[in-house]
């Protein structure tokens, strides 16, 4: 049982890389740039995807809002009534 699943032996002779074949890699695009031209970049970076932003005019926006607040009033609402029945329940039960 030389060749057992998962054994240690060494690889064969065809799963051996030449030295040549083999690319080292030493931090990659990273390593090449000193860590304020990696900020510079990842400022760059936030700018041009926030140009490519659609933003909301300010009608939209109101509206956006008031649909938010209206929603969350009515949440409240419900909740508020779920918690109100749950609670004369549990008054009911126990007494």
């Amino acid at each position: 049982m030389a060749d057992a699943v998962g054994s240690i032996d060494t690889p064969d002779a065809q799963d051996e890389v030449p030295e040549a074949k083999k690319k080292t890699r030493k931090g990659g695009k990273r390593a090449k740039k000193g860590p304020l031209k990696r900020l510079a970049l990842f400022y760059r970076q936030i700018v041009a995807e926030l140009r490519k932003v659609v933003w909301p005019t300010r009608s939209q926006l109101s509206r956006y809002t008031t649909v938010v607040i209206i929603f969350v009033v009515v949440m409240i609402g419900l909740v508020t009534l779920i918690d109100y029945g749950l609670s004369n329940a549990a008054k009911y039960v126990f007494g």
